[in-house]
């Protein structure tokens, strides 16, 4: 079976954001463990981001442009993120987060536009 390459690309960029975004965050849920632990523990999860990351900017280098799949992997982490604090830190998504984060997905539009 063959994948596209957006397709792989994209996903293993989605994979990679939430493994960063647990090793990033994921610990403030337990702000009573040691800093020590909490950062040998996110350097762990942190391996397997880099493990996706990596490949899949190799992958989609060359069908995208570099800015294109950086732009890509801001808008899937802020995407990740935004489920995250709700999902793991029971934070509220707010009316002015959508509305920034809606205005980098317009900023995302304005760079894959053909012009």
């Amino acid at each position: 079976m063959h994948i596209p390459v957006p397709v792989l690309a994209v996903g293993m960029l989605t994979l990679a954001n939430i493994f960063m975004t647990f090793a990033w965050y994921g610990h403030l849920r337990y702000k009573g463990l040691a800093l020590p632990l909490v950062i040998v523990t996110s350097w762990g999860i942190a391996f397997f981001e880099y493990l996706l990351q990596v490949p899949a900017n190799r992958m989609g280098y060359g069908y995208f442009s570099v800015a294109q799949l950086k732009t890509i992997q801001e808008v899937i982490s802020l995407s990740v993120f935004m489920l995250f604090s709700v999902l793991w830190l029971h934070e509220p998504l707010r009316w002015n987060y959508i509305l920034g984060f809606a205005l980098i997905v317009l900023a995302a539009w304005v760079i894959f536009k053909e012009w």
